[in-house]
């Protein structure tokens, strides 16, 4: 494949710019085409943290995917729905999506291979089925993809901001008005590397819109969607606000007592890949939640 960087493009990443193209591979797959070779700017290797000016002939040549080599392991797993395409898992808070460097097992896409015959590849040895993710202690809906013509099915879904998400959350304080759109592009905390921040005015562009559906004393229970969906989407921009999620200590709510922040993937609804049927899934609040949410009455 070859393009052309255009305007849109100037100043941000090649790695970052080949994600916006082939939204159905990750971030760290496309780093190694990259490193490989695999991917020239005007000719000649480049590097991932290469900034584009936007004028520049890109030509990739993609690689087949490696074989999975995550291992299968007797996991617990809650499928609230599945077809010939796609199932749709309840994650624990608590599980890692993925395996990672030091979590080698214990993830859902461990159980996702003991409990399936075959999943799709496009995301890598590592993701197979993953088509997005959600942090690890946040629980809720995720979408697995069955085969490769799924994946990249639903991977254009959510490139294109077609897909529902519904997340409920608790957040500190008494957020006003009672509904609203935060809009600030977010970006890697530059002090704070495992952070991620709306302060800076770089970054990438994201969108989440809220709902307060309950007020407490100290506390405000949320209703929220996001059409993009970086990395800490949620949290970051509740922080924003000065309202950050119930327990989430790393962006400065104070600690809890329920081994976890409350945030939860409530909804998610999509079009059936084969068919092209509109599909909503719901996860229900964990128990752990719904006792959190009792005593704040």
């Amino acid at each position: 494949m070859t393009f052309t960087a255009t305007s849109a493009d100037a100043g941000q990443r090649l790695d970052l710019c080949l994600l916006g193209r082939f939204p159905e591979q990750s971030r760290s797959r496309l780093q190694e085409w990259i490193k490989a070779g695999r991917v020239r700017v005007n000719g000649a290797a480049s590097k991932a943290s290469y900034t584009l000016r936007g004028t520049e002939v890109v030509e990739v040549e993609p690689a087949a995917p490696p074989p999975l080599r995550a291992s299968a392991e007797d996991l617990p797993l809650e499928i609230l729905y599945q077809d010939d395409d796609v199932v749709a898992i309840n994650k624990p808070a608590g599980m890692a999506v993925h395996p990672g460097a030091g979590r080698p097992s214990g993830t859902l896409v461990n159980a996702l291979l003991h409990h399936f015959a075959g999943l799709s590849a496009v995301s890598g040895d590592e993701r197979p089925g993953i088509v997005h993710r959600l942090d690890k202690e946040t629980s809720g809906v995720l979408l697995v993809a069955r085969h490769d013509a799924a994946h990249r099915h639903l991977a254009r879904q959510f490139a294109g901001r077609e897909v529902e998400k519904v997340y409920l959350a608790l957040v500190q304080g008494q957020i006003r008005p009672g509904a609203g759109r935060i809009q600030r592009p977010i970006a890697r905390d530059p002090v704070r590397r495992v952070r991620m921040t709306a302060r800076l005015d770089t970054g990438r562009a994201a969108v989440t819109d809220y709902r307060v559906l309950r007020r407490f004393q100290e506390f405000t229970f949320l209703e929220v969607r996001i059409g993009t969906g970086r990395t800490h989407q949620i949290r970051v921009h509740l922080a924003f606000l000065g309202h950050p999620v119930a327990g989430d200590r790393l962006y400065g709510a104070r600690a809890a007592d329920y081994g976890r922040f409350f945030l939860h993937a409530h909804r998610i609804a999509f079009k059936q890949p084969s068919t092209g049927r509109r599909i909503a899934v719901e996860a229900p609040l964990p128990a752990e939640l719904e006792r959190w949410l009792a005593a704040l009455l």
